[in-house]
């Protein structure tokens, strides 16, 4: 598979539907799991890019812990496996539209192996929030692109 990357704008239909980008459907089967991201978007994963995560998280983590049993319950239990139809789109179940807090218009994120949806307004404020966090990694980074 090819990385999954580039930043689009979609609008969310009134059915909670949203057409994925040709550029990145065309690296995607037929069906893929949509989750809850970390931050608050979502994740999409093709099957086995998303067999690879789960069968690590489950091997990391304990369910007497109570920091496992949170990320268990955070990522792996609302994972939802959902069709790709003819038009490129996918419907969003009300209770990850809800996590995401997904209004009309969406971001679109391919991050390589795996895709983010984000609402635009929220998307917005975290790259406002967190600039000074990416400047001192990307600072920190510099050294990967100068030997």
């Amino acid at each position: 598979m090819k990385l999954l990357t580039g930043e689009f704008r979609n609008t969310l239909d009134e059915k909670g539907r949203i057409s994925l980008p040709v550029r990145l459907r065309a690296e995607l089967p037929a069906s893929i799991v949509l989750t809850q991201g970390a931050d608050t978007c979502l994740w999409l994963f093709p099957p086995q890019e998303w067999e690879d995560l789960s069968s690590k998280i489950l091997a990391s983590t304990n369910p007497f812990q109570a920091t496992s049993r949170l990320v268990q319950r955070r990522i792996l239990a609302p994972a939802q496996e959902v069709e790709i139809d003819k038009l490129g789109r996918i419907s969003i179940p009300q209770s990850l539209r809800e996590y995401a807090g997904l209004s009309r218009e969406c971001v679109i994120l391919g991050i390589g192996r795996y895709i983010e949806i984000w609402d635009q307004h929220t998307y917005q404020k975290y790259l406002a929030e967190n600039q000074d966090a990416f400047m001192a990694a990307a600072e920190e980074l510099g050294g990967l692109l100068m030997p």
